[in-house]
């Protein structure tokens, strides 16, 4: 099992603690690491994001979309738990990296994990958006091949 998350991934999971407070929700989700993904462009998730034209503003609109009805009035200090969704998505970018052969998990994997986990907020922004996880493993291994890791 990969205990070993780059620091790229380390800071989009921050970040989506950060974005779950400023929707004042009790809890991290997809929809928090897809816009981390999104505001921070980390690694190879950044820059397919970036290739298919999904910027953080295009990104956000998909989410605010999806979850416009549920937000609520709270605000939570501390450490959010992770919604069942986002566990799923860390096992799923976990199993991702061994496809891949990485020794670490990474972004790019988590953005293959969002995609691969339908019904959640993450997968149907992503989906909005016109991509695909074959789309997204093909512009990876892509930028693999050329070099292209920061």
């Amino acid at each position: 099992m990969y205990e070993r998350l780059d620091k790229g991934l380390e800071r989009v999971i921050k970040v989506a603690h950060e974005i779950a407070r400023e929707y004042e929700q009790e809890y991290v989700g997809t929809e928090h690491l897809l816009l981390a993904i999104a505001r921070e462009r980390e690694g190879l998730s950044g820059q397919v994001l970036a290739e298919v034209g999904a910027s953080e503003e295009k990104t956000k609109a998909a989410v605010d979309r999806l979850i416009k009805n549920s937000l609520e009035d709270t605000w939570v200090f501390g450490r959010l738990p992770g919604t069942p969704h986002f566990r799923n998505v860390m096992a799923k970018a976990i199993q991702e990296a061994r496809n891949f052969g990485s020794k670490e998990v990474s972004t790019e994997h988590l953005l293959i994990g969002l995609l691969l986990e339908k019904g959640s907020v993450g997968y149907e922004a992503l989906k909005s958006l016109g991509l695909t996880p074959k789309l997204i493993r093909d512009k990876i291994r892509r930028l693999m091949a050329e070099g292209a890791v920061d």
